[in-house]
């Protein structure tokens, strides 16, 4: 008697309707905000967070009883930042772990720099290759905290290719073997239209939310030199019409103007690097409207480190002596640039991801470089489309944006070194109406 009334009277609790409760509110008081499109920040106002959605501003930001009120004391306001070229399962280890360790370890590695890389104010990030998906929904699920990560999966590259991190020994590879890169969902090595095709609908299908193919030449890499052109029109093709079935995009990682050119002629919407790219080949980029995802690759802070005489020190420097260039021609020809860090194998480049962004004042103002890491760099992001997983605003502050945002302890229009001290000056961190770090009382 007494089990069925128990049961009888749980059944009533679960079918009884949750009590109406309205979301959790913030109130931004007296702050100026760059909104992520205007160089200039707005007179002091409010703004006001319901739920992880910015509500309201001005006067219509009027809290509810209860609200958490920020003081911004007219600090500047401003959305969270965008790094829209990472590996964050490799930024922070050697390369030698990266390329060996248990996926366990290295999953717990990187759950450590997605939380360091969100408290340095990044909270989005476009991941183009490496086995995030788990990461990624460890962070969405609330386990971990972290950006929201926008995953490419496994990077795409022919055999010999900058994908592919054999050694000698391992080649030729039998027939069906796979790499322990491939095995873990590091990498994928795919050597004919159908077997690209195959690999980008894995990547689809586990959710990438774009594609990432390997076109040329790279540093990192120790076989291939960075003039060699890889993969035909149509295995790249292959690709692009796998990502367009899935209504998102493929970028490719190319630096010479060969690579960039064949990219364009196979349909790729995105080109990652192009430090070595001409004027003729900046023209045919403004003419198909084609993304540059360019880094600011110079000597410095951020910079990879290679044994003197290797030769990744010799493509690093030959690479580095095209960044000038491929700016100024950017520039020229007005094409869509996106800011990315590119960091791989690096713990102590992996925490100078704001410095990174701080060099690009050698190129642009520091509200332009503001715009191009929050605004333009979420128009990047929203290329996935369908494939979207956080739909809604990202990169500005406006009434209905996502709500990430920062409170920063100065001007970062006129001053970026403020991004290069995140824990000093970034005194909230929020990511999607959550607040991470509040250290305005203190």
């Amino acid at each position: 008697m007494f089990r069925r009334q128990f049961l009888a009277t749980m059944a009533l609790l679960v079918a009884a309707p949750a009590a109406a409760q309205s979301p959790p509110e913030t109130l931004f008081r007296n702050v100026r905000v760059f909104n992520g499109t205007s160089p200039a920040l707005s007179p002091p106002t409010d703004v006001l967070v319901r739920g992880n959605i910015i509500a309201a501003m001005g006067a219509d930001a009027r809290p509810a009883p209860g609200a958490t009120v920020i003081e911004g004391q007219g600090r500047t306001l401003m959305p969270g930042l965008i790094d829209a070229h990472t590996h964050i399962m490799f930024a922070s280890l050697p390369q030698l772990a990266a390329l060996t360790a248990d996926l366990g370890f290295m999953s717990i590695a990187a759950a450590r720099e997605a939380e360091a890389m969100l408290m340095r104010g990044f909270t989005s990030i476009r991941d183009l290759g490496g086995p995030a998906f788990g990461l990624k929904r460890a962070v969405d699920a609330g386990l971990v905290p972290g950006p929201r990560i926008y995953p490419a999966g496994a990077m795409i590259s022919q055999s010999g290719g900058h994908g592919d991190f054999r050694l000698p020994t391992e080649m030729p590879a039998a027939e069906g073997s796979m790499t322990y890169g491939e095995r873990v969902g590091a990498n994928a090595i795919a050597d004919s239209p159908d077997l690209v095709r195959k690999r980008a609908r894995e990547q689809l299908a586990l959710g990438a939310t774009q594609l990432k193919l390997m076109a040329g030449g790279g540093v990192a890499s120790s076989y291939d030199p960075l003039d060699v052109t890889q993969y035909s029109v149509p295995e790249l093709r292959a690709a692009v019409e796998a990502a367009q079935n899935w209504g998102t995009y493929v970028t490719v990682h190319a630096y010479t103007p060969r690579a960039i050119r064949q990219a364009i002629e196979a349909g790729v919407q995105c080109i990652d690097h192009g430090q070595l790219i001409d004027e003729p080949t900046a023209q045919l980029m403004a003419k198909n409207d084609t993304w540059l995802s360019l880094q600011p690759f110079i000597e410095g802070p951020g910079a990879n480190s290679y044994p003197a005489g290797s030769p990744n020190a010799a493509k690093q420097r030959e690479m580095f002596a095209g960044t000038d260039n491929a700016y100024a021609l950017a520039k020229k020809y007005k094409l869509k640039v996106a800011w990315g860090t590119d960091t791989l194998f690096s713990p102590a480049n992996a925490r100078l991801q704001g410095a990174i962004l701080a060099k690009m004042t050698r190129w642009y103002t520091p509200a332009e470089t503001l715009i191009m890491a929050t605004s333009t760099n979420a128009r990047l992001l929203a290329m996935s489309g369908p494939r979207n997983p956080y739909p809604g605003a990202l990169g500005v502050v406006e009434a209905g944006a996502l709500a990430d945002l920062l409170l920063v302890d100065g001007d970062p229009t006129t001053d970026l070194t403020l991004v290069t001290d995140p824990a000093k000056n970034f005194l909230v961190i929020m990511k999607d109406g959550r607040i991470y770090k509040n250290i305005t009382g203190r």
